[in-house]
């Protein structure tokens, strides 16, 4: 069984609601479990949340709400891994026989399909742990500095300052979208270690949505891909 577990818990802080917030005339979550289901991949599309309006409008948009995940792993200190980890032995005690995983995050309307079915195919035809989305950094690492208590600079890699920017060697990010699991494979290392494929996703298609500032540019973002 191929099983979506979208975590989308209620207390939002930095921008209320935020899962339900209107993003372009629709819900967040909205995008998510939609690209979910045009993905065709999923015999399940599961969010977890501890608020019934998130619920609510989760189960309008077609996606199952079997239970209102426990308090104790709906505080601002529980991890992912905690809640999809929960999700999991719920289905599986339900008698489900879960394979493949798919975390997505209920804030990625900038997702599309062909991504998560990449990622899938990669994974099912590899003997890796997981495939996670990720894209390049917008600026050398090489190149990076910190400010020390004087206020003055320090460069992490001091031995590349007069380096090419060109000639130094390419980094990525975590993208913040989706993270593929296969369950029969038990992971040997950190998530971004040798267990891990990455899906490169262009920096155009990637925004994290944290605060007020962070949702208007991904509204923008959205019009200008989909709307101009």
């Amino acid at each position: 069984m191929v099983v979506a577990i979208i975590p989308a818990r209620g207390g939002s802080k930095r921008i209320p609601k935020k899962n339900i917030k209107l993003f372009c005339g629709k819900p967040l979550i909205a995008y998510s479990i939609e690209v979910a289901f045009e993905s065709q991949l999923f015999d399940k599309i599961i969010v977890t949340t501890d608020d019934k309006e998130i619920a609510n409008i989760a189960k309008e948009y077609g996606a199952e709400v079997p239970f209102i995940r426990p308090k104790e792993l709906s505080n601002d200190f529980i991890g992912t891994g905690e809640v999809v980890k929960h999700t999991i032995d719920y289905l599986k005690a339900q008698g489900h026989p879960i394979k493949f995983v798919c975390t997505l995050y209920a804030t990625a309307p900038l997702l599309q399909k062909k991504y998560l079915q990449e990622a899938f195919s990669k994974l099912k035809n590899s003997n890796a742990h997981q495939v996670l989305c990720a894209t390049t950094m917008p600026f050398p690492i090489q190149r990076t500095f910190k400010r020390t208590q004087e206020g003055r600079c320090k460069m992490f890699y001091p031995e590349h300052f007069y380096t090419r920017s060109q000639d130094l060697e390419e980094a990525y990010q975590d993208a913040g979208q989706f993270y593929w699991e296969n369950l029969d494979i038990e992971p040997s290392d950190i998530p971004f270690g040798k267990d891990s494929i990455p899906i490169i996703i262009p920096r155009h298609l990637v925004q994290d949505i944290d605060t007020p500032e962070d949702f208007l540019r991904a509204e923008l973002m959205y019009k200008a891909i989909y709307q101009s």
